[in-house]
């Protein structure tokens, strides 16, 4: 959707940009059916809906999935379609009552044929790096070591400003840094989970929103803009980091079978957006956003897409929205734009981010 009333403008202006040849319309996209958007529930795939035509149902046993974010909303969705495969999924959360229930009624749920896969909750809070490390060594050891894909679900939309445990402005410390770290203690599992049937895959959930914002560093906080803290700038910048975080996965891990894309979801009406709620009910009240907006179903589908779907198999470091890859940005007339922004494929800045990553969170680079 479009940046309207208090949302930032977004400028086209960016150096240092890497191009990239996007593939619009690969076999097996669903460009088709999104042609003719007419709201919730339309003719647009869920996630589901990708499983059974990927026919992958009851597939996929052996395999391990973790989620982050499961106890509402996309991680739910998420969640469902992947148990359909057969695989084993771990679900997180910060509300351990909440994620227990959600982790029984999934796993209890006849979605294909005999699904043989578990569904199990970690307490994971992505907001403090000590607990993202103990949910990583619990995952790890009730799944054995394997994890065959890694989804970054979680995140925090607008919060007003404020800080981490470990000290971190709230969103770029939560999407970003709580699943950088995620990653880095995942990462040998990844590797070692990896096979030429399947290639291990990382997938993270950016959003339209990253055009908004670039990294801004020297000043992750944004307490040396000139107006001060803006959280949609800060909201911008954590998504744009989500999208560097999986093409740098991709550039740096690929050749070991491991490969990483970002996700927009697309227009969906969850909790999410708690800290700006007046704003978008005004904004889906739009026709045009209205028409366009999706079912929390239809909005887990790229990322099932993303983390599935054989069409990218051995491939990654691309940003995906409406189960295709992305163009770069468009606007038509009218409140809707798609594509992703001229900064959203940067090799700099991407080498740069993981390497500043890797000094907040006390890691050691593992490539030199």
């Amino acid at each position: 959707m479009s940046v309207q009333g208090e949302f930032p403008n977004y400028v086209d202006s960016v150096s240092k940009v890497e191009p990239v040849q996007p593939i619009l319309d690969p076999p097996g996209s669903y460009l088709a059916d999104h042609v003719e958007a007419n709201g919730p529930n339309d003719a647009r795939p869920t996630a589901l809906k990708i499983i059974r035509d990927q026919k992958l149902e009851g597939k996929l046993e052996g395999l391990v999935f973790l989620i982050t974010g499961c106890t509402g909303g996309l991680g739910i969705e998420t969640a469902r379609a992947i148990h359909a495969t057969g695989a084993d999924v771990y679900i997180t959360g910060r509300n351990d009552e909440l994620g227990s229930k959600v982790a029984a009624e999934l796993g209890a749920a006849a979605v294909s044929p005999k699904p043989n896969g578990k569904v199990e909750y970690i307490h994971m809070e992505l907001d403090n790096l000590e607990s993202v490390r103990a949910g990583a060594e619990n995952f790890l050891k009730q799944s054995g070591g394997k994890c065959n894909v890694l989804i970054c679900n979680a995140g925090v939309m607008r919060t007003p400003e404020g800080i981490t445990c470990d000290g971190f402005e709230t969103q770029f410390g939560t999407n970003h840094l709580g699943h950088f770290q995620l990653f880095q203690k995942l990462k040998s599992a990844l590797l070692s989970s990896s096979t030429p049937q399947f290639n291990s895959r990382a997938i993270t959930l950016s959003s339209q929103g990253h055009m908004w914002s670039t990294i801004n560093f020297d000043n992750y906080d944004l307490k040396k803009s000139p107006k001060g803290y803006d959280p949609w700038i800060a909201y911008g910048q954590s998504k744009t980091a989500n999208i560097y975080m999986a093409s740098e996965i991709e550039r740096r891990y690929a050749g070991q079978g491991l490969h990483a894309l970002a996700v927009h979801p697309g227009g969906i009406f969850t909790g999410l957006g708690k800290h700006a709620m007046d704003m978008i009910e005004q904004i889906f009240a739009h026709p045009e956003v209205a028409r366009y907006s999706k079912s929390v179903a239809q909005g887990a589908a790229t990322t099932v897409w993303a983390a599935v779907a054989r069409e990218w198999e051995g491939k990654g470091g691309r940003y995906l929205e409406d189960c295709r890859e992305a163009p770069v940005w468009y606007q038509q007339e009218g409140a809707m734009q798609w594509g992703y922004a001229p900064h959203a494929y940067d090799k700099e800045s991407e080498q740069r981010l993981w390497k500043e990553s890797l000094a907040m969170i006390g890691e050691q680079d593992d490539l030199k």
